[in-house]
């Protein structure tokens, strides 16, 4: 659970690091595009083509540092996912044995949640990764989720967040037996 926290975390302090440096390098744009209405007396007036270099060089003045910042969130990305795609298990399906032993633990019933942390009263059709398989998660039972086919849509490649991993092991409590593990998600480990 901690390492699927810290995973989730850094991810989202990623995107939103993204998305300041992104409105960062807008409004450095603007304020060096914003006319200059700066007259000296006395000056004669600059040509265009002073004008447009002295623009130019505010531009890229403005925008470096930002576009630094962009640069070394994009090289961290990259770093990420060729780690995922390093830890992508070599089998993408569940085996037939783990898909029926996967929905006899869930009762037939999608696990994934629908609005406030309530279980999805659907009947599963599939079975889903729990840590999804695109960012690393192991093809196995304790990653294994039945998911109603609107769920499984749902989801799509996103990486659960913590307090859905412990109200999906919360409410597996409820209905598996006491000798079956109710812990879920497993990751595969770097090569």
């Amino acid at each position: 659970m901690v390492e699927l926290g810290r995973i989730y975390w850094t991810r989202q302090g990623l995107r939103l690091a993204y998305s300041a440096v992104m409105v960062w390098l807008a409004l450095s744009l603007v304020t060096a595009l914003m006319p200059q209405a700066i007259h000296i007396p006395g000056t004669s007036p600059s040509t265009p083509g002073e004008v447009l270099r002295g623009l130019a060089d505010g531009v890229v003045a403005a925008v470096t540092l930002p576009g630094l910042a962009v640069v070394v969130l994009g090289i961290l990305a990259a770093v990420v996912n060729s780690r995922d795609v390093r830890r992508r298990d070599p089998v993408r399906r569940f085996t037939r044995q783990q898909r029926r032993e996967g929905m006899v633990r869930a009762g037939g019933g999608c696990e994934l949640e629908v609005g406030f942390g309530r279980r999805c009263g659907r009947p599963a059709e599939h079975g889903d990764h729990f840590y999804p398989w695109s960012k690393g998660g192991s093809s196995s039972l304790q990653n294994f989720v039945a998911a109603c086919a609107r769920c499984n849509r749902t989801k799509r490649a996103r990486i659960p967040s913590p307090g859905q991993q412990q109200r999906l092991e919360r409410r597996r409590r409820e209905y598996v037996t006491s000798a079956t593990s109710v812990s879920v998600g497993e990751r595969q480990p770097l090569p």
